[in-house]
């Protein structure tokens, strides 16, 4: 996961994120939260200082590497325009994009992630701070 998101980082010129034990833990519980329901939503989270970036994904259990969760995050780079905050994709769909803009966003500086599985999936949650795709910026 981390080299995967400081590879996308330092091919915009950004630097690597830093890892983080407080984020890997909120990003766990909602992991296990999720494979528990089977319900694929984000988060509610509040809307101040407190709220975490998120990125999510699923899979059938076990078949997927780390890399190859990120890299579908990262892949979105395809899609991918500089520009502010929802229009940064070449499809005027703001969602087809929005995964790599986080993991590539310049105000963000930690990372952590975690996985949770029930009988047929996994759940991958990464949280960031400070979170990106912030309506009106650019990412970098």
């Amino acid at each position: 996961m981390m080299r995967g998101h400081a590879e996308a980082r330092a091919a915009v010129g950004l630097p690597p994120l830093a890892w983080s034990d407080t984020l890997a833990a909120s990003a766990q519980g909602y992991a296990d939260e999720m494979a528990r329901t089977g319900r694929y939503v984000h988060a509610v989270q509040p809307m101040d200082r407190t709220r975490q970036g998120e990125n999510m994904w699923r899979g059938i259990r076990g078949v997927y590497r780390y890399d190859e969760m990120v890299g579908s995050w990262v892949a979105e780079r395809r899609d991918f325009v500089n520009g502010p905050t929802p229009n940064f994709s070449r499809t005027g769909r703001w969602r087809d994009a929005a995964h790599y803009a986080q993991v590539v966003w310049r105000g963000t500086t930690a990372v952590g992630c975690a996985m949770a599985s029930n009988g047929t999936d996994d759940y991958l949650v990464c949280r960031y701070a400070f979170p990106g795709n912030v309506v009106g910026q650019r990412a970098y």
